[in-house]
């Protein structure tokens, strides 16, 4: 196993700049885009450290930093709070600035915006006016930071793009704060030298350097899983853009590349990027898991031309994979679209890397194969998922196999994907066994809608009347109550539990008659259920005199022989 090669401090604001370090974001790492919000909740908690009560210190969170020799560093997470914390001295520096202007304990002032200057911001060449910054932005925002903010040069309004608009609008808000908080007296720029030297103590990070982009990576997930959101998404369009961008590579080039990455992240959102990313690369490779992925791909996209390619192919399904997460898509026809509402229903997305695979290779070409593929895939997955509840990683590397196959067209037909499907597909006998004694509670909303699918399908088989199995005009009825009375007492409590939610105790009802029996007994109930809309709830009263564990068994046994024909696919036609 290879190391892990990173470390991890508790670092103030003055160690971070200390020691002559410095700190690069990459270049193609997002723009600057903290706005208001940001601005005021990092003020207000400021601020609040210097009240009479306030706290010793404020937790700034985590820092993840790349470096190979432990003075220059990469900002892999942590930009815009390590931008606005200097964007907010430098608008102080400014303030300074004018004090000085206007003659206010000159001398000293001009001692002490050149001492904060040369240890926050960096070194200012006293002839060309060019800085050795401490903090360098990215590509598009870099130039108006060192050109007009680290020189406290006149900031231009116009011909800005919209990040240095920002970097602009952050300078002013935070100079605005700051002149209101130490004013223009003789002694102004004593307190903002106190205020600086006192803060850059209390505001801690805890900083996590990284030797490379893998352990950057792992740092990522392992966050990540920790609730703690950081955007692997960044680093991997980090490490693609730097092998597209050489010297031959035109301007327009990237920006239109940056359109495309934008467009994808737009579409999907940062935090699904890094899902949609593994479905795309296992529709097409062999199975990679997610901690393994970003190693895989930077061991095989090592060109600028593989790199364009994988650009462009995730921009061409990005749209496809999002459908596919979305039934109401209007790609979808009607049965298109009930199995892709299952598949959500079931919380199962172990199919989405053959689908997209399907897709690419049958949607245009031969829909109908499509669609019948999709239906296959619903069926498999109630069977398989959602009744029998068996292993998903099994699943998992057939689905990638049978998606890799149609990548290179060894599968070109239905009959071979489907055939291969077989594998997961629970036969009649463990699929009625399971479903025969299937609990599903019905206090997880996820599980209520499954049971009312379940019963709503059943009772179509049974009547030949399609019922809205989402309408709220039906309701869920559990036999014996989710909270039983003491009529109920026949039944063992300790069994109780363990039967209401068997899906023998379960059936439909209109939902002003299931509000009216409330936890009444079963010859109540019974009367009730033989006026009912639905047969199979009718079927209950006409069979069962009493309720019982004896009955709801036999009752989920009929069921689930009714099942089997239900949620079935015939391999020999």
């Amino acid at each position: 196993m290879a190391t892990l090669n990173f470390n991890t401090t508790n670092s103030t604001f003055r160690q971070l700049l200390g020691n002559g370090l410095s700190y690069h974001v990459p270049p193609f790492q997002r723009d600057y885009s903290w706005g208001d919000d940001e601005w005021d909740d990092l003020w207000q908690d400021i601020t609040a450290l210097f009240e009479a009560d306030g706290e010793p210190a404020h937790y700034m969170g985590y820092l993840v930093l790349q470096s190979s020799d432990g003075k220059r560093f990469d900002i892999i997470d942590g930009q815009q709070r390590l931008t606005t914390i200097s964007i907010m001295i430098l608008a102080g520096l400014s303030h300074l600035k004018d004090l000085i202007n206007a003659g206010l304990d000159a001398d000293n002032n001009r001692r002490r915006q050149e001492q904060l200057q040369n240890s926050y911001i960096g070194y200012l060449d006293p002839v060309s006016l060019i800085a050795q910054p401490k903090l360098r932005l990215n590509r598009h925002n870099d130039h108006f930071y060192q050109i007009y903010l680290v020189p406290l040069e006149h900031i231009p309004q116009r011909g800005l793009n919209a990040s240095e608009h920002q970097l602009r609008k952050a300078f002013d808000w935070f100079k605005d704060r700051i002149k209101t908080r130490i004013g223009n007296q003789l002694d102004s720029g004593q307190n903002f030298a106190a205020f600086i030297d006192a803060l850059v103590d209390k505001l801690f990070f805890t900083v996590i350097t990284v030797t490379d982009e893998l352990n950057a990576f792992k740092v990522f997930e392992t966050l990540n899983a920790r609730g703690v959101r950081l955007s692997a998404t960044d680093l991997l369009k980090n490490y693609l853009f730097s092998l597209i961008s050489t010297a031959q590579t035109h301007e327009t080039e990237m920006r239109a590349l940056e359109e495309q990455w934008e467009r994808i992240v737009g579409l999907l959102g940062s935090e699904s990027f890094p899902e949609f990313l593994r479905v795309f690369w296992n529709s097409r490779h062999k199975l990679v898991r997610k901690s393994d992925l970003f190693k895989t791909i930077r061991r095989q996209v090592t060109s600028r031309e593989n790199a364009f390619g994988l650009v462009r192919s995730l921009d061409q399904c990005a749209a496809i994979y999002a459908a596919l997460r979305d039934p109401q898509d209007p790609t979808w026809n009607p049965e298109e679209k009930q199995s892709l509402q299952q598949l959500l229903m079931f919380s199962v997305r172990q199919p989405l890397a053959m689908l997209l695979a399907c897709h690419r290779h049958f949607f245009d070409s031969d829909r109908d194969t499509f669609t019948r593929i999709i239906r296959a895939i619903a069926i498999i997955s109630f069977r398989y998922n959602v009744i029998c509840n068996l292993q998903s990683h099994d699943q998992e590397r057939l689905y990638n196999d049978i998606a890799v196959k149609v990548s290179n067209q060894t599968y070109v037909t239905y009959q071979q994907v489907l055939m291969a499907l077989q594998a997961v597909y629970p036969d009649d006998d463990q699929f009625k066994n399971a479903f025969a004694t299937k609990e599903l509670r019905t206090t997880y909303s996820r599980n209520k809608k499954v049971v009312r699918y379940i019963l709503f399908a059943i009772e179509k088989q049974k009547s030949g009347q399609a019922f809205d199995f989402e309408s709220a005009t039906y309701n869920l009825e559990h036999i014996l109550p989710e909270n039983p009375s003491t009529a109920w007492s026949a039944i063992e409590e300790v069994k109780q539990d363990r039967l209401i939610y068997r899906l023998g105790n379960m059936t439909l009802l209109r939902t002003a008659r299931n509000r009216d029996l409330g936890n009444g007994d079963y010859e109540r109930k019974r009367t009730v259920y033989a006026q009912s809309d639905f047969q199979i709830t009718q079927a209950i009263a006409k069979h069962y005199d009493i309720w019982d564990e004896l009955k709801i068994e036999s009752r989920q046994k009929h069921l689930a022989k009714i099942a089997v024909g239900i949620w079935r696919i015939d391999f020999g036609s």
